[in-house]
């Protein structure tokens, strides 16, 4: 074999030397494994439907050569190594090189970050992220060893339930109605005798309708309250004798309308109260200040410079032609009784009110028919009565709305959102646009459904729950947790671990209808995985599963339990 001479050996020393120096990429690979990645969440984690990732690469000193490029691309692989879906590639260059990417220093080294935000699809539920980089140099590659640098994903967001609320229609029935029915007895000067013509004017005779057709459909009469009141002139004494004779006069003949109807109450002690007021000074002010009369600014000036009823007086009848003119429009009008008799009218039983609504709901009102809905458990039931308000009564939008709302129990969305648009055409307003916005978030319309819920606000605290499952879906935790207010619900206590408030979740959760559901179980485990409580997990997890098996895999790819996948408690949930 021929020899190399010492020169020979030299020159191709040289020429290596040469060559790496010419080519930089063979050092930077192999210290690749000094570049520090770090991801920001790691595990990754869904909100608002989308994931978003900060990644960065941190070069030592004396690696990134002044003319060498580099571009670093994450990537999501599910547990076949199959790529699930590519990130935007992080790209950086050295302190001389020319294109596009962050710029690193050869000596010190740097730091390089980016942010990316892709959609979440279900695929990204169990899976790594990896880096791949490839450094070039002049027109030489070299692609790096790829390297793990995140889990993923959590998706506990996607857990929000669309259980928003809609509202009915409320009825203004009402057992009880009180009635009522006023009327003035007039009299002369210094007389408290009725004159038969006072028990012929207009608002007596209503009076005694009143009392007829209140005795004809069996109101439960309640009293009578007679007050009655002197003008202001005259001597006070008096005047205080003559108001106390006017409401007895005034009991007499209300007294006689009664009896004459057969009112029974009118028989019992106290029924009609007889009160005399004296000298109305209130009265008399309020009739002066509606009036036109001469000098009225005056008089009411007198009237706030004393309380002295015979001082007023005086002073009054001083101003000579204009107290002529009070005597003849103002006082006669203060001689009086005032009258109020009260009633009860009671309304049909419920169970005439249901009878009716299956043989002639014709005779009901709008406001029996939606009591009547009411008064049932059954869905069916309710949505006949419904059914009945909206076709005997087309033109009030509650028939339309509340037919909708229980079609929305029946999660038929469709027929829903047909009523709730025809409520609306009757009437819109907040609870109507509340209901098109529950059906625009069951259909997946967010933006939709956050407008409507908008347009409702003060229509009820079902609006600001359905705006906490907005905000859920829109990663506004802090938010929801304030909308949800004290609401316990799956929903509510879902915001607040989201919100970190895993102790308040938990309180939340078991004092809500979904404790001892599947899904309620599955929440209250991933309290206990971040809390690392694994007796919270574990029995929480087996109970789960035991609700709904589908469970068992959705744990196992669940990087809520990525810690404590080779936890013996966690493997044993999945035996056999």
């Amino acid at each position: 074999m021929k020899k190399l001479s010492l020169k020979s050996i030299a020159i191709v020393a040289i020429g290596a030397t040469s060559l790496m120096a010419c080519n930089p990429l063979s050092k930077m690979n192999k210290y690749a494994e000094n570049i520090k990645y770090n991801v920001t969440p790691n595990p990754l984690e869904v909100h608002a439907d989308s994931v978003e990732v900060s990644v960065s690469a941190k070069f030592p000193p004396n690696f990134f050569h002044k003319l060498a490029t580099m571009t670093a691309t994450p990537v999501l692989k599910n547990a076949d190594g199959e790529v699930v879906k590519e990130l935007k590639a992080l790209k950086m260059m050295g302190i001389e090189a020319d294109g596009e990417g962050q710029k690193v220093d050869f000596e010190k080294g740097g730091t390089v970050s980016y942010t990316d935000k892709i959609a979440y699809d279900p695929t990204m539920t169990n899976v790594t992220m990896t880096i791949s980089a490839v450094a070039g140099y002049k027109t030489k590659t070299k692609e790096f060893e790829t390297r793990k640098i995140a889990d993923g994903t959590i998706t506990t967001s996607t857990l929000a339930q669309t259980d928003a609320k809609p509202i009915l229609g409320t009825d203004n029935f009402k057992k009880v109605i009180p009635r009522s029915v006023k009327a003035d007895i007039n009299y002369m000067i210094q007389q408290s005798s009725v004159r038969s013509s006072e028990l012929s004017e207009d608002d007596m005779l209503a009076l005694t309708a009143f009392v007829e057709n209140a005795v004809a459909n069996e109101f439960v009469f309640k009293g009578v309250s007679i007050d009655a009141y002197a003008s202001p002139d005259g001597e006070l004494t008096i005047n205080d004798n003559l108001a106390n004779n006017r409401a007895k006069s005034a009991g007499t003949a209300i007294n006689k309308i009664l009896k004459k109807s057969n009112v029974e109450a009118a028989k019992t002690d106290g029924f009609i109260t007889e009160t005399g007021k004296g000298e109305d000074w209130e009265g008399f002010k309020k009739a002066m200040t509606a009036s036109d009369v001469k000098d009225k600014e005056l008089i009411i000036r007198i009237l706030s410079m004393s309380s002295d009823g015979e001082k007023r007086e005086q002073e009054i009848k001083n101003l000579a032609a204009t107290y002529v003119e009070i005597a003849d429009k103002i006082l006669p009008q203060l001689r009086r009784s005032s009258i109020t008799i009260n009633a009860d009218e009671m309304s049909r039983t419920d169970e005439e009110i249901t009878q009716l609504t299956n043989s002639d709901s014709t005779v009901l009102s709008i406001e029996e028919i939606l009591y009547a809905a009411t008064l049932s458990n059954d869905i069916e039931e309710k949505l006949r009565i419904y059914k009945l308000a909206k076709s005997q009564y087309s033109k009030d939008w509650r028939g339309h709305n509340n037919v909708g709302y229980v079609y929305v129990l029946k999660n038929d969305m469709k027929a829903a959102k047909a009523e709730f648009d025809a409520a609306a055409g009757v009437e819109k307003n907040a609870t109507t646009s509340n209901n098109l916005g529950v059906v625009a978030l069951f259909g997946g319309d967010v933006t939709g459904a956050k407008e409507m819920f908008e347009a409702a606000s003060g229509a009820g605290t079902e609006v600001n729950y359905n705006k906490g499952i907005i905000a859920v879906k829109q990663a506004d935790y802090s938010d929801a947790v304030s909308k949800f207010g004290s609401e316990n619900t799956f929903n509510s206590a879902l915001a607040k671990v989201l919100n970190g408030d895993n102790e308040g979740a938990l309180k939340a959760i078991e004092a809500s209808e979904a404790r001892e559901s599947a899904e309620g179980y599955y929440l209250k485990a991933v309290i206990g995985a971040r809390t690392a409580n694994k007796d919270l997990m574990n029995n929480n997890l087996k109970s789960a599963i035991a609700k709904d098996a589908s469970l068992k895999t959705k744990a196992m790819n669940d990087a809520e339990f990525l810690k404590y996948r080779m936890d013996a408690g966690f493997i044993a949930l999945f035996a056999n």
